[in-house]
């Protein structure tokens, strides 16, 4: 198994599920409601306004990730038209950008008005080289992965996990800001505390784990 290196400059950071200008995600000005009638808190970000969720977002980016650093996003990159992706892509320091496509990257993934050529690469699922770690980056969490058995992290989204469900078993984690203070993550930081979960799969009897439950790598 060999993993390819990633294209990257300076630092690396990754996040997820950033939501630029999505209505229903700000709780202000959302339109879910509960049964009782209520805006449901665990669904939707403590923010009044959209203006002050995304610039919440674009502050956390640009505050840790610099004009030569690299930045990876595990889809759901913005909401409210094309437009917004390109205002969001714009107002970032970085433009060093890979996206690994998720459920609602509908422009991108269609490539309208070439705004694939706004990133380093488009694609919807990566197995790749970082800092030395292999990793298999994906929108949607996985149960169980390629070298799983070998110490291979799994990254993804989606799934908006807050921080105290934020890992999965094993060394699988959702990287989207919802966990993470809304800001992202650095890569590093997450080798660190990659190196000390076990190896392990969401899924009962994975025989992938076989002789192996227990053991740190």
């Amino acid at each position: 198994m060999s993993f390819k290196k990633l294209l990257t400059t300076g630092k690396v950071y990754i996040t997820s599920d950033t939501h630029y200008g999505h209505k229903n995600i700000v709780r202000g000005t959302t339109n879910w409601r509960t049964q009782d009638g209520e805006a449901p808190v665990d669904s939707t970000r403590d923010f009044q306004t959209i203006e002050q969720m995304n610039e919440r977002l674009i502050d956390g980016i640009n505050h840790f990730v610099g004009q030569d650093d690299t930045l990876i996003m595990l889809g759901d990159v913005s909401f409210g038209g094309f437009d917004n992706i390109g205002i969001f892509l714009e107002r970032l320091v970085c433009h060093n950008i890979h996206l690994i496509l998720g459920n609602h990257d509908h422009h991108i993934e269609n490539n309208r008005d070439y705004i694939q050529g706004r990133f380093l690469s488009v694609q919807h699922y990566l197995e790749v080289n970082i800092e030395g770690k292999d990793f298999v980056l994906c929108h949607y969490p996985l149960q169980s992965w390629n070298g799983l058995n070998k110490g291979v992290i799994h990254l993804h989204g989606h799934v908006h996990l807050p921080e105290n469900r934020k890992f999965g078993n094993g060394k699988r984690l959702d990287v989207g800001v919802d966990g993470n203070g809304m800001d992202p993550y650095s890569i590093s930081d997450i080798i660190k505390m990659m190196d000390k979960r076990l190896k392990g799969s969401d899924m009962s009897g994975d025989h992938h784990l076989d002789g192996l439950i227990g053991v740190v790598g």
